[in-house]
């Protein structure tokens, strides 16, 4: 094994599965004797130069990093742009990772997160750096290209689908004097795997979720808001379930948060329910209630799905081996080998075909009518939410989740100035 260290960064919204991953990777390392740094709030704390020693953590605290939710080292939304209009930045972080004598730099994030290490891994060609950089795939969108499905999706999708399910017991009952309508807004700009996962809840056209509304669908006011009142004909309620990103026919957003865009250029979502109720409520005269979990559906560990944590557990593995082995540009994505049962595997996947790529519903998940999903994708939904795995409880009755010391590693750079 040669000399050096390994530098692991997290990035983007975090999951309930993510720290498995990163404790993975530290166990992973453990095992061949590299020391891990983390960096401090993601690709921010590797330019600041603000790093974390977890050589200084106990492998008690490392294995209970699996069962705590969040993002352990702290995480940001910040992208990088091209090698040429980011070259400073890119140098710095050049420098930074010469500085610790970093030979293996583990990103762990989306597809924004991808093209960053790529690009890092190209620069550090040209410097003729001894440089392997993996990005490790995270997101609850599950809109990774290549992977079959993403580590953090699967848990945010029992969430979804139980929460769901939950919340339609509680309109059944008062539907008779009360609510008539409930309307739960799903995470999901562009892509509507997690609204699509809220159909797992019930497999009849009669139970909830009776609507979905996806972003692959253009949004059709009229005719949403006939169909709500066919159901709570039909029915005596209605649950919906819409995804953030719904847009009108034109392209845009239903509902626009109007806070301008975020460091990854995206519009700023959220108050899709809130719209629709109000919609619901003023065309149609019905009573409605809605909600925006937000960062519950991403946060929820104390209901994660088992298969998710394996398969978080399992690329934080295979991004340590494929690092040693100098696999560079390269991401560990899950490859689905059987539905029935589900089998599923892990392979090295180039970041070329990775990086600001985006993994949208395929047709044939949707529904004819655009409001439901089918079959096939209740097939490939299915196995993503099973099994529990519980974190442990203490006698307060609150899950025991872990927080880190975080030692920071001592400056050899002159601060970082944008």
């Amino acid at each position: 094994m040669p000399s050096g260290t390994l530098l692991y960064a997290q990035s983007g919204g975090v999951t309930a599965v993510i720290n498995a991953t990163a404790a993975a990777v530290i166990q992973a390392a453990r095992a061949r004797k590299v020391r891990v740094l983390a960096a401090r709030n993601g690709i921010l704390g590797a330019l600041r130069e603000e790093l974390i020693d977890t050589s200084r953590e106990s492998a008690a605290t490392v294995r209970a990093l699996a069962h705590t939710p969040g993002g352990a080292f702290g995480s940001c939304r910040v992208k990088l742009k091209s090698l040429e209009a980011d070259r400073a930045r890119y140098e710095r972080l050049i420098a930074v990772l010469r500085a610790h004598e970093v030979r293996w730099f583990l990103y762990n994030g989306g597809n924004d997160s991808a093209d960053t290490a790529l690009k890092l891994s190209q620069l550090a060609a040209e410097f003729d750096y001894p440089l392997t950089c993996v990005g490790v795939p995270k997101t609850v969108d599950n809109d990774l290209a290549v992977t079959d499905c993403c580590p953090g999706f699967g848990s945010a999708a029992k969430y979804t689908a139980v929460s769901v399910r939950e919340a339609a017991l509680d309109v059944a009952a008062m539907a008779d004097t009360s609510t008539k309508v409930f309307v739960y807004e799903a995470m999901g700009r562009h892509a509507g795997w997690l609204a699509a996962a809220a159909g797992l809840a019930g497999k009849t056209a009669d139970e909830a979720p009776q609507l979905i509304l996806f972003p692959e669908r253009p949004y059709d006011e009229a005719d949403f808001l006939a169909r709500v009142q066919r159901v709570v004909d039909r029915v005596g309620w209605c649950v919906v379930v819409a995804s953030e990103g719904i847009r009108d026919a034109d392209g845009r957003f239903v509902a626009d948060a109007g806070a301008g865009k975020d460091a990854f250029g995206h519009t700023q979502l959220g108050g899709v329910a809130a719209r629709l109720a109000g919609r619901v409520h003023d065309a149609l005269g019905l009573k409605v209630h809605w909600t925006l979990p937000d960062y519950l559906q991403r946060s929820a560990r104390h209901i994660a799905s088992a298969t998710d944590l394996e398969q978080a557990q399992a690329v934080g593995r295979k991004a340590v081996e494929f690092a040693f082995k100098g696999m560079n540009a390269t991401m560990p994505v899950i490859v689905r080998t059987a539905d029935a049962p589900y089998r599923w595997k892990i392979e090295a996947a180039p970041l070329a075909r990775i990086a600001n790529r985006e993994k949208k519903m395929p047709a044939g998940f949707i529904r004819r009518d655009g409001y439901g999903i089918t079959a096939a994708a209740r097939r490939y939904l299915e196995p993503l939410i099973r099994g529990e795995a519980y974190p442990p409880y203490g006698r307060d009755g609150l899950p025991r989740y872990v927080s880190l010391r975080n030692p920071a590693v001592p400056r050899q750079l002159p601060a970082f100035t944008d």
